[in-house]
């Protein structure tokens, strides 16, 4: 991907500056030899007549020391740029390029906070520690039986990662089990089923717990994995629906009478909510789009503050299904708010709705003569946001990179969460005339405004540099994981390591063919030192010889 484009003229001058630096290291202690041989002569005629029988003196092994040497202190250098980057990640020379020799070249160091930034860096600074590889549940995220698995006995290939199904593992245990399990059978059953890692154990563990009662959570498990096709797994939650509803019914009563009852109640309620939500994916999976939207909206109004199942990302992509831009914009403008977190699905589809306004009419050609208005400029400004929030995803939208089924768990901001978001969105984006050509000519532009280095950002909190290895463990291992920024070698190291290369070829090529290299290396010493021959004649043409003498002496 395109990134910190601002920081490329100081890296050109550094790398300037560093191969000016080396070469003429070299030349330096080359022309410190001929001046401790040569003793420093008093006139330059004769300066220049010794320097060229010294030269016609040398040996191939000089020369063969010469570029050994060369090859030798560039080598060492390959060697300790290659440590460094090993270790910290980044190239010494840069770091010290961009951090000392940029302000004298007239940079302008992007590491010092703006005043917007200061006041609440410290408030960033500690949240991003804490939350920056926070792994979500996808809301989004697929049936195994009837999705998952489907696509491995096509492909062959594990659509989910053993990471990923032991976070839904905990995440089950969490929300279906509680400590009073232990009073009801079936419900034991369950408790130790959802610790099961064998998918026929635990569906053989659900079927023995269905045998002692009618048992809600192993419906669940049953729909989840054991249902091969949508409508089964709809037929299950229906009958987990009518079963968690006398469960949550017969704890609501009860939850007042102490602690444990009251957990009880709260595992019932994630337990009637989980149901509810399944239902409703179901039926927008099944065609039945408004019947979801219906499901989702009431959900959502009877219990309020269950926000972290994130039910109003499913109903935003219900009611993009539907067209109801209106009803979308309504849901942005109560969960798009900035004490609430953001995700991919919240950002890319304001910039999709601000798109809208003016997609199908948007001309580059006639934006570069005219100008942006008023209603482009939001546009843009609304995509180069949601860039900045998660950059993988223009990639999947604009099909220049293949997608595959989404994992039952993403990371904010990484591949991840591209994928789920652009699995069920690329439809929409499709669907609105010039949407993708608008975020194709403008996404790039957002790496051009985030400082370079990334030490802060621009709309957001600086990018985390930890989602690489989060997102290698959620996503399976055939998928080429989207990295930003991208992790390429150093220039430096590459430049080192061709200069170390060629010095050293030189060398071989000296020992192997002495006296052909040594043609080569005479015809290129006297090709370098022309034009100095030719500047002191003229020096001595024109100068008088009196003031020559003064100056050769001194």
């Amino acid at each position: 991907m395109a990134e910190a484009g601002a920081g490329f003229l100081e890296q050109l001058k550094a790398c300037m500056l560093w191969s000016w630096t080396y070469l003429w290291t070299v030349w330096f202690f080359f022309m410190l030899f001929l001046v401790y041989i040569l003793r420093v002569p008093l006139k330059i005629n004769d300066n220049l007549s010794t320097v060229s029988m010294f030269l016609n003196t040398l040996t191939p092994k000089f020369y063969v020391a010469l570029t050994g040497t060369s090859s030798l202190i560039s080598g060492l250098i390959l060697i300790f740029e290659w440590w460094y980057f090993r270790k910290y990640g980044t190239s010494f020379i840069e770091q010290v390029s961009v951090s000392h020799l940029r302000p004298l070249l007239g940079g302008v160091d992007n590491s010092t906070p703006s005043n917007s930034n200061t006041s609440n860096g410290d408030a960033d600074s500690s949240r991003q520690s804490v939350s920056e590889c926070k792994v979500w549940r996808n809301p989004l995220n697929l049936f195994r039986g009837a999705e998952y698995n489907r696509y491995t006995w096509v492909t062959g290939r594990e659509p989910l990662t053993y990471y990923d199904m032991n976070l839904s593992a905990q995440d089950h245990q969490t929300f279906f089990t509680c400590d009073t399990d232990h009073m009801r059978p079936a419900d034991a059953i369950m408790q130790k089923a959802w610790r099961e890692r064998n998918p026929q154990a635990r569906i053989s563990a659900a079927h023995e717990a269905l045998e002692l009662n009618e048992c809600a959570t192993a419906f669940i498990l049953l729909a989840e994995e054991e249902a091969t096709t949508i409508v089964e797994a709809e037929k299950l939650f229906k009958q987990a629906l009518k079963a968690g509803e006398g469960c949550y019914r017969r704890s609501q009563q009860l939850q007042h009478h102490g602690a444990q009852y009251e957990a009880q109640h709260r595992r019932d309620t994630n337990v009637l909510v989980y149901i509810k939500r399944r239902l409703a994916m179901c039926a927008r999976k099944l065609g039945r789009t408004r019947e979801a939207v219906k499901m989702m909206r009431d959900l959502m109004k009877e219990f309020p503050l269950l926000s972290m199942f994130n039910i109003h990302e499913n109903l935003l992509e219900a009611l993009l299904e539907l067209q109801a831009y209106a009803d979308v914009q309504a849901v942005l403008a109560k969960y798009d708010d900035i004490s609430l977190p953001k995700s991919a699905t919240i950002c890319y589809t304001a910039a999709l709705l601000k798109a809208r306004a003016v997609s199908d009419k948007f001309s580059p050609e006639a934006a570069s003569r005219r100008g942006l208005s008023t209603a482009e400029m939001n546009a843009v400004e609304a995509i180069h946001r949601a860039v900045e929030f998660n950059p993988h995803v223009p990639k999947y939208l604009l099909e220049m990179k293949s997608l595959i089924l989404p994992p039952e768990h993403i990371l904010k901001r990484g591949d991840s969460e591209a994928i789920a978001y652009a699995f069920f969105h690329l439809q929409h984006w499709k669907r609105v005339e010039g949407a993708l050509n608008l975020l194709h000519c403008t996404w790039e532009g957002t790496f051009r405004m985030i400082p370079y280095p990334l030490e802060k950002g621009h709309l957001f909190y600086p990018y985390p540099i930890c989602t690489e290895t989060a997102d290698r463990e959620l996503l399976p291992s055939f998928h080429e994981v989207s990295v930003y920024p991208k992790k390429e070698l150093p220039f430096f190291i590459l430049f080192t390591a061709g200069l170390c290369s060629f010095t050293a070829m030189l060398a071989l090529l000296t020992h192997q063919f002495p006296e052909l290299m040594g043609v080569f290396a005479k015809a290129f010493l006297s090709t370098l030192f022309a034009p100095l021959n030719f500047v002191m004649e003229k020096v001595e043409s024109i100068l008088p010889s009196s003031l020559w003498h003064q100056l050769t002496r001194i």
